[in-house]
């Protein structure tokens, strides 16, 4: 029993020693292998590896693939006319080189990013002081992360390179602080207004403008219907006079008794209108009885 516990126990051991000695590096990974806190080795291929356990030998592992880098602050920037910008911007990179990397960055991704956060902030303060914040926003936006992206570069492959690649700079939005975009806010907002105030007062004065043409317009075709309607109602009145004179001529009789009828008739022009008659001495009631013709009660009337 002792020595199947003592044949177990040894497995055990074997496995761990051996677990200890191997060690697995991903496709996305370096592999770094420290002896008594020095690099040894550098693991670039996937695959499984050998060292010796610790603590003569350790392992750590760094990202081998494309990093994107975020600006995280929201200080302000200065343009060449001295206006305060805030920039957002974005960085991608890798690390090419672990070794160097190690050496004068860090151990960790963080680290890094960290320092090269720095550099591209430093880097962006001086391009953005060259240009005025109209050449930021259009035609020299560009130029500025090109500038940028080869000043880091100039800075991580100095004399004591960085072991990374920039491959990337671009600026993703860019604005002027909190405080002054709202006083240009409502500056174009003031503007539109004016724009707006000014369209409505010409619409006004042209809108009197037409009303008064139209009101002058319909003022002289009444005037000119009322002008050819008189001068109508004139002719009619005279050809009509001039048929009643004629008629009139033919029977001067008739035309005074028929003068009578109108006489009558504008006397009852009105119900409150009473005219007392004596029918057996009235002409006009004569004719009507029969007794005489309309003639001689038209000469009588006029005797």
């Amino acid at each position: 029993m002792n020595r199947l516990g003592f044949i177990f126990a040894s497995i055990l051991v074997v496995l761990a020693l051996a677990s200890s000695m191997l060690f697995v590096v991903d496709q996305r990974q370096f592999g770094v292998v420290y002896a008594l806190g020095q690099i040894k080795d550098v693991i670039t291929e996937p695959g499984l590896n050998f060292k010796l356990p610790p603590p003569f030998q350790n392992v750590s592992y760094i990202d081998k693939r494309l990093l994107t880098l975020e600006t995280t602050d929201t200080e302000p920037l200065l343009s060449a006319e001295k206006q305060r910008v805030v920039i957002d911007w974005y960085v991608r990179w890798r690390i090419s080189e672990p070794t160097q990397y190690i050496r004068n960055v860090g151990l960790t991704e963080a680290d890094g990013a960290n320092q090269l956060n720095r550099v591209v902030r430093n880097a962006f303060q001086e391009e953005i002081n060259k240009f005025t914040v109209k050449e930021l926003l259009s035609t020299k936006r560009e130029a500025i992360t090109a500038a940028v992206k080869a000043e880091v570069l100039s800075k991580v492959k100095g004399s004591k390179p960085w072991g990374v690649d920039v491959v990337d700079v671009r600026i993703t939005r860019a604005d002027y602080v909190e405080a002054i975009t709202e006083s240009v806010y409502r500056r174009m907002e003031a503007e539109r207004k004016r724009v707006a105030n000014e369209l409505r007062s010409t619409g006004a004065a042209e809108g009197e403008k037409i009303r008064a043409d139209a009101d002058r317009q319909r003022e002289v075709t009444v005037a000119n219907a009322y002008r050819d309607a008189q001068k109508i109602k004139g002719e009619g009145d005279a050809e009509a006079a001039r048929v009643y004179a004629e008629a009139f001529g033919r029977d001067p009789q008739f035309a005074q008794f028929y003068r009578s009828l109108d006489a009558y008739k504008a006397s009852f022009n009105k119900k409150s209108d009473v005219m007392v008659l004596d029918p057996a001495f009235s002409e006009f009631f004569k004719v009507f009885r029969g007794n005489v013709s309309p003639a001689a009660a038209a000469t009588s009337s006029k005797k």
